[in-house]
């Protein structure tokens, strides 16, 4: 095939307001067009007029002001209504089927409903969060003087606060540097490619200072925040200026002083922990009864499977534990595998409470335990977490089915354990040794739990054979801290994360994509015995981890509920 021919004349080079005027396609100049003056076509409009009809139809539905006679306003009425139904029908299914990237920037271009709001951000929401210029949508961002001053002063060091210090600065920086910034008039925050944020960031270039009282310092930082809240909400009144801080002290002065604050919300996987998914759900009362008619069943080695129907089917997920329990009637424990419209295929579970099916010597004793071994055994469920107060038996199951597949079924070559070394009280100090020796008094949870498991697996080997057996135990087990994980690729291991509810969410994805092929990641923790400072319930990494993982097919979590440690610490947990 011949190529075309060479051109002659060189192309002339384009005005500097031609590069930032908008592309418009041809079904807006089309509307634009015919909203002027519909009797005088442009070459736009003759030259799409397949555009131009589809506007038409649309616009058809609103009132115009050209005039039309009144018969043919009566000739086909109800064909013109049937056309433009049918036309927003058809863009409504494109825009179904039109892949998610390509829908956001329009999502993302829709214009505000309600005034915008001016935010003020202390200093400690970004170092908590280094992202969080770019999430709050169309509303502007103030940022004082003295807020930069204190992120200068806290980005030394090798702190989770000192990097998120770090990477706030090299934002703004980022932010100040693209073309045709300006920081008098604000910078446009979508410039650096995020789209979600239609706001500008503005900088304090002038001297601001509002009337507070005498009994405050002027000299502390926060102080002189609370002043430039209180400048800024009588210079653009009557637009909303809300403070956002992390500090409660602060938020508690400013409601004080009557200006409007918040906490920084965006970091939370969950703003009631009561909502935190379960894991399990119980079949109502009247299951057999509804399912009777359109249940079928199967058969499939030692497990039986059914498959139901109805409107319980919205409120099921992958890998999610189902029991029905009532007098009289035969129970059912199982376990969705498959949800294909209205339709969920359950699977029942393997008894471990019963002592021909014990790991390692260990039998469940509860329905959430036995819920916990099963996914613990499972060698499709690639990761497991684990919540409950203390002494419902989270370590001692994952211990006992991390041997079981290491040593008896050699499904892993080795399990290593590693938990958030934040103390409950006072820190001691440094702890001598190596890695292994440090994280020694850390482990104690492991030293108790291996105990119990060489007792009940033993038997009657003697004092010799408990040796053997704790030795060869002990060279299967490594234990291993997390500040030295990013980087590293697990292969075929069996990894434990104990006291996971002290991790933050990044921490939580920086363990959980170490994950190489055939490793297995269990997660455990109690939400109630959080000692991570400024870290809660709703954004403790575990929370953002069973939010995030659930109905995952190759994931799975349970909520243990009753302790089985002793009487006397299900009584504590309960009234302490």
């Amino acid at each position: 095939m011949p190529l075309p021919p060479a051109p002659t004349k060189r192309a002339a080079l384009l005005a500097k307001d031609a590069y930032q005027t908008p592309a418009r396609s041809a079904s807006k100049g089309g509307r634009r067009q015919t909203a002027r003056d519909e009797s005088e076509p442009s070459p736009e409009t003759q030259s799409h007029p397949v555009a131009l009809q589809a506007d038409n139809v649309r616009l058809s539905t609103r009132p115009t002001g050209r005039k039309t006679s009144p018969a043919s306003d009566r000739s086909e009425p109800s064909k013109v209504r049937q056309t433009a139904v049918r036309s927003e029908e058809s863009i409504a299914a494109a825009a179904e089927e039109m892949p998610k990237g390509r829908r956001e920037p329009r999502r993302a271009a829709r214009k505000p409903t309600g005034p915008t709001k001016l935010f003020v951000l202390d200093t400690n929401v970004l170092m908590h969060d280094p992202m969080c210029l770019f999430r709050f949508e169309e509303h502007d961002i103030f940022l004082p003087m003295i807020v930069l001053e204190e992120l200068d002063s806290h980005k030394k060091g090798m702190t989770e606060v000192a990097r998120n210090a770090r990477q706030t600065s090299r934002t703004l920086d980022a932010l100040a540097a693209e073309q045709g910034a300006d920081i008098a008039k604000g910078l446009v925050l979508s410039s650096t490619g995020h789209t979600e944020a239609r706001g500008c960031l503005m900088f304090q270039t002038q001297p601001l200072s509002g009337d507070l009282p005498m009994a405050l310092p002027q000299g502390k930082a926060d102080n002189q925040i609370l002043g430039v809240v209180e400048a800024l909400r009588k210079a653009q009144a009557p637009r909303e200026v809300v403070l956002v801080s992390k500090d409660i002290n602060m938020r508690v002065k400013a409601r004080a002083l009557g200006l409007l604050t918040e906490d920084y919300r965006n970091d939370k996987a969950l703003q009631d922990g009561d909502l935190l998914y379960a894991g399990s759900l119980a079949l109502p009362p009247d299951f057999w009864t509804r399912q009777s008619k359109t249940i079928e069943s199967w058969q499939q080695g030692s497990h039986t499977f059914y498959r139901i129907s109805g409107p319980i089917v919205d409120s099921l997920l992958i890998n999610q534990f189902v029991f029905f329990e009532a007098a009289g009637e035969p129970s059912l424990y199982a376990r969705v595998t498959e949800i294909r419209g209205k339709t969920a295929v359950l699977k029942t579970l393997k008894d471990y409470t019963h002592l021909k099916n014990a790991v390692w010597g260990v039998t469940t004793r509860n329905r959430e335990q036995n819920f916990a071994m099963n996914l613990l055994m499972d060698p499709e469920v690639d990761f497991v977490t684990l919540t409950g107060t203390a002494g419902t038996g989270k370590t001692l199951m994952a211990l006992a089915a991390g041997l079981t597949q290491v040593l008896d079924d050699r499904r892993y070559t080795e399990i290593i354990m590693t938990r958030a070394t934040v103390s409950v009280g006072e820190d001691i100090g440094f702890l001598p040794g190596t890695e292994e020796e440090k994280m020694g008094p850390w482990m104690g949870a492991l030293d108790d739990n291996l105990e119990v498991l060489g007792k009940s697996d033993s038997g009657g080997a003697g004092e010799w054979g408990r040796a053997a057996t704790n030795e060869l135990i002990r060279s299967r087990i490594k234990v291993k801290s997390m500040n030295f994980m990013r980087g590293r690729t697990f292969l075929n291991k069996y990894l434990i994360i104990d006291e996971a509810q002290n991790l933050t969410p990044k921490q939580m994805k920086t363990l959980i994509t170490r994950a190489g092929p055939g490793t297995k990641i269990i997660c455990m923790g109690n939400l109630a015995q959080i000692d991570t400072p400024y870290l809660t319930e709703g954004s403790s990494g575990l929370t953002y981890a069973v939010d995030r993982f659930k109905g995952w097919p190759h994931g799975g979590h349970i909520t243990l509920a009753r302790g089985e440690r002793s009487r006397l610490a299900d009584f504590a947990s309960e009234v302490l």
